[in-house]
């Protein structure tokens, strides 16, 4: 065997990351332990508390050298962390033909316990994934698909394996006819679909806008006021005032915190703080010539510190329908581990405690708070329901930032992958394809990305079929190249077009 002090470095340093992420791993789940009500989610659990404590950690120049002995690198240990440090220390062992350290090499069985748990997990919400990809495909269904009987059939003859009914969107009785067509597809089909109901949450959006100019547009360096009392004319000489949905967000706010408009076009700043609202200074904008401001647009405070309830009376009416309904319940701007026990509670009031337990929920990412404290929320809501998380890109890249937005889809993805918690990838997949008939090439890149979550989402639009199908064709090629973050390596057409042939 072969002797050096780099290899003798390599184990023992390789033997204290095991001690410390064992150490630290033990403590986060003994913290979490009371709150898991799933043995299912157990294993998953403790697996995730030890991922936390491995990328607690910069261990980029361990990882180079273990990778100069053909050792793993611990760039795939998501779904297998202690199974993976303690593959590569048992190697290091036999290397340094060490016979005083005890380190076996994991089972078979265990090596793939979290990938085999996070399948199951996936069939047991959004269904069984079709024979020809990993990924499920999510359609939001239109006004129309209540309307027409054949549209609805025709989205899951071609391939919809999950149904989004979005509660912020149509009523009561439009839903039920929806339902209806979805079940008697199935049917005809002999085909399943779950079927998704996204209860809309608090949209802190302008509620109302007075103005003396005939075309309110906003320039860089021009200034709103943002009341926080009924709508009226500013005492402050500015010309454009908005009143917030949700009033008492204006109170929280500092100055110097950014409020971002109408998905992130306008970039503001609060300036100053007065008696009935803020003076907000307009300091970006998507477009050169001004952009125009309106009602009923949107308003993100991605810095500021305030807390409102997840659901308002209006959700709790159509939480209502949805519990007697929907196959999973989703919902929006979670921010916290309270928040999933708030939504809890209110799912007991309307079913027997058993069922309450049984119901998938989709929580959706899309603000950096919600990031911030995902492993929090993973384990109270997985802790007691079947659990998906949706990475809702829209919202959050108006929050994070496009190049922060970047890093955390990717860090989402292998925090679930880690929790044994499905994904959907979700928001603009293909939308200019939807809308136009024809994608553009970035589109493509795109889906080839999201074919590493368990579900990608498809929002409406003209040439959803057609849509639909590039996408089913997509992610059954990409499935034969990648899973998550590994490389498959099935031969490639370029290497065998070179003339070599493999006896």
């Amino acid at each position: 065997m072969v002797q050096s002090n780099e290899l003798r470095e390599l184990l023992e340093e390789m033997v204290q990351l095991r001690k410390d992420v064992y150490q630290e791993g033990r403590e986060t789940f003994t913290r979490w332990q009371p709150k898991i009500k799933e043995p299912s989610f157990l294993e998953s659990a403790k697996n995730l508390a030890f991922y936390l404590a491995v990328r607690r950690r910069d261990i980029r120049e361990l990882q180079e050298s273990l990778m100069k002995w053909g050792l793993s690198s611990l760039g795939r240990l998501e779904s297998r962390t202690m199974d993976n440090l303690d593959a590569v220390i048992a190697s290091l062992c036999k290397i340094n033909d060490d016979s005083e350290l005890q380190y076996e090499y994991p089972t078979h069985d265990s090596f793939l316990h979290g990938r085999r748990q996070l399948d199951q997990n996936a069939e047991k919400i959004l269904g069984t994934n079709p024979a020809n990809r990993y990924s499920r495909i999510m359609v939001t269904l239109p006004t129309e698909a209540g309307e027409n009987e054949k549209f609805v059939f025709d989205l899951i003859s071609a391939g919809m394996d999950v149904a989004r009914i979005n509660c912020a969107h149509d009523d009561p009785e439009i839903w039920k006819k929806m339902i209806e067509h979805i079940r008697k597809a199935e049917k005809e089909l002999h085909r399943k679909c779950k079927i998704l109901m996204d209860i809309a949450g608090p949209k802190i959006r302008i509620k109302r806008l007075v103005t003396t100019l005939m075309n309110p547009k906003v320039n860089v360096d021009d200034r709103l006021f943002l009341t926080r009392k009924e709508l009226m004319q500013s005492d402050h000489g500015i010309e454009i005032v908005l009143e917030c949905s949700i009033p008492e967000i204006i109170s929280c706010l500092n100055e110097g915190e950014p409020i971002l408009i109408d998905d992130g076009k306008i970039e503001g700043e609060v300036e100053t703080i007065t008696d009935d609202g803020v003076i907000v200074r307009i300091k970006k904008l998507k477009a050169e010539k001004g952009v125009k401001i309106k009602a009923e647009k949107g308003l993100n405070f991605p810095r500021s510190n305030f807390r409102i309830d997840l659901l308002t009376e209006k959700d709790k009416k159509d939480l209502d329908f949805v519990c007697d309904y929907a196959d999973i319940i989703g919902f929006s701007f979670v921010k916290s581990a309270e928040d999933i026990t708030f939504v809890q509670d209110e799912i007991r009031k309307r079913l027997s405690e058993e069922r309450a337990s049984k119901i998938p929920l989709i929580v959706k990412m899309e603000t950096i708070k919600g990031v911030k404290n995902l492993p929090e929320i993973i384990v109270a809501a997985a802790g007691q329901n079947p659990l998906c998380v949706m990475i809702a890109r829209g919202d959050l890249a108006v929050e994070a930032g496009y190049l922060r937005m970047a890093e955390l889809q990717e860090e989402i993805l292998w925090i679930c992958e880690a929790a044994d918690v499905p994904v959907v990838w979700a928001t603009q997949v293909l939308e200019g394809m939807l809308k136009t008939g024809i994608p553009a090439r970035a589109e493509i890149t795109d889906v080839a990305e999201g074919a590493r979550a368990e579900c990608v989402m498809l929002n409406k639009g003209r040439h959803i079929l057609e849509g639909m199908n590039v996408l089913d064709q997509i992610l059954e090629k990409i499935q034969e190249h990648q899973y998550k973050k590994m490389s498959r390596l099935r031969p490639l057409n370029i290497a065998k077009e070179q003339g070599y042939s493999i006896k």
